[in-house]
C-alpha cells in the first residue's frame, strides 16, 4: 500500500482560497497512491484561534467540496485533514474529512480531546464524543487528531473498533516535537498498529511548528520521517503485517480489562 503525507506549510500570508487550491493541486499529483493525508486546520492555522470563527464552514462547504472533487480527480482514498466546522445546531468543531476515490464523503471525526487547557481550542472548539474507523481494501484506518495523540485510551477504542492503521492529522509545535515522535511510536508499539502522523510546516499565529511527518510500523520502527519544511512524505508499506505482528507477539491478547480501585482510593 503507498501513503503519501502532505505536510503542508500555513503561510500567514496566504489567502485561505488560495491554499485550498494549492493543496487540491498537491492532491491530484499524488494519483496512483492508495492513501493521501493532510495535516490538521491547515486551512487556518492550528494556532491561529482568532480565525477560527471567521474561517469555519459548514462540513459540506468549499473546502469539502474541493476536497471531494481533489479525490475522485486523482482516484485516491484522501484523509482531507481537518477544518474547522461550523454546526448550526451547535458550537464549532475541529472536524476531519475522509474521501473514497469517488469523492463520497466515507467519514467525519470531531476531535474529542482539544487543546489549550483553558483557552484557544478547548474554549472555542465543542468537543467530539464518536470513535470513527473507515474500512479501506486493506486495511482499517482509526481516526485521531493532534492532542488526541496523548490519550491512549482513544487509541485502544479504535483498535477494539477493528482499526488497523491510526492516521492522525496534526499542528504539533516545534517546541514539543520529541513527545511527536515518541508518541507515535508508543501508540504504534502498543497497539500493534500502523503509524501514519501528517503535521504542518511553517509558523501558526507566532507559533512555529514541528513538521516531521512521521510513518510508524507496528513494531515501532519508523519508515518515513519529514523534515521540517513542507514535504510530501511518500511511502510503501504492507498492511498485512499488522495482522503477522499481533499473531507473532499477541499482547493485546494478555490485556487485563475491569480492574477495581484500590480500596480506599478515590
Amino acid at each position: 500500500m503507498r501513503a503519501s503525507l502532505l505536510q503542508i506549510a500555513v503561510d500567514e500570508g496566504e489567502s485561505v482560497e488560495s491554499r485550498r487550491v494549492r493543496v487540491a493541486s498537491l492532491v491530484r499529483e499524488q494519483a496512483g497512491t492508495d492513501l493521501v493525508v493532510l495535516p490538521e486546520l491547515w486551512t487556518t492555522g492550528a494556532f491561529a484561534y482568532e480565525r477560527f470563527a471567521e474561517e469555519a464552514e459548514p462540513l459540506e462547504g468549499p473546502t469539502y467540496e474541493a476536497m471531494a472533487k481533489a479525490a475522485s480527480d486523482a482516484g485516491v482514498w484522501l484523509h482531507a485533514g481537518s477544518i474547522p466546522e461550523r454546526d448550526p445546531d451547535g458550537p464549532l468543531y475541529n472536524t476531519s474529512l475522509v474521501f473514497s476515490p469517488s469523492g463520497e464523503l466515507a467519514a467525519a471525526y470531531r476531535k474529542i480531546h482539544r487543546f489549550g487547557f483553558d483557552k484557544g481550542e478547548a474554549v472555542l472548539m465543542g468537543a467530539g464524543s464518536e470513535l470513527v474507523t473507515v474500512r479501506l481494501p486493506e486495511t482499517t484506518l482509526g481516526l485521531a487528531t493532534c492532542y488526541d495523540l496523548r490519550f491512549p485510551e482513544l487509541f485502544r477504542g479504535l483498535v477494539d473498533a477493528g482499526a488497523e492503521t491510526l492516521v492522525l492529522p496534526a499542528g504539533w509545535p516545534e517546541r514539543r516535537r520529541s513527545h511527536w515522535t515518541l508518541l507515535a511510536q508508543a501508540r504504534a508499539v502498543e497497539n500493534q498498529s500502523f503509524v501514519l502522523a501528517c503535521g504542518t510546516a511553517g509558523t501558526h499565529a507566532g507559533v512555529p511548528q514541528a513538521g516531521h511527518s512521521i510513518v510508524v510500523d507496528p513494531w515501532g520502527e519508523v519508515l518515513a520521517e519529514a523534515g521540517a519544511g513542507e514535504e510530501i512524505l511518500t511511502v510503501e508499506f504492507d498492511p498485512a503485517k499488522v495482522a503477522v505482528t499481533r499473531e507473532q507477539f499477541p499482547a493485546l491478547k494478555d490485556r487485563v480489562l475491569g480492574l477495581e480501585r484500590p480500596r480506599g482510593a478515590s
